[in-house]
């Protein structure tokens, strides 16, 4: 069955790093497009960055420059990599598969950069 679950959050100062992880079964990431978003508390959930079965990257522009999606096939987990962190950076970041019938989401990850 589908399943996607992420880690790597937590509380991090401003400048810091950290990554994230999106383990996932069930099927095969290396043949779907997967992504990354967040919500931010009061806000609407928006899109951090994509990545495509072909290698497409394409991140929001708050965030590129400072963020990398990426993937290793062999472990089946894709990653955020989130660099020079800022305090509006502070949301819930959830891992997607674009899928047919329906998209999955997993359970989210909170990531909080204090000033």
């Amino acid at each position: 069955q589908v399943q996607l679950v992420e880690s790597g959050g937590g509380l991090v100062q401003a400048g810091g790093s950290l990554r994230l992880s999106c383990a996932a079964s069930g099927f095969a990431i290396s043949i779907y497009a997967m992504g990354w978003y967040r919500q931010a508390a009061g806000k609407q959930r928006e899109l951090v960055a994509t990545l495509t079965s072909s290698g497409y990257t394409n991140y929001e522009a708050s965030v590129k420059g400072r963020f990398t999606i990426s993937r290793d096939n062999a472990k089946n987990t894709v990653y955020l990599q989130m660099n020079s962190l800022k305090p509006e950076d502070t949301a819930v970041y959830y891992c997607k598969v674009n899928r047919v019938p329906r998209d999955y989401w997993g359970q989210g990850t909170q990531v909080t950069v204090s000033s």
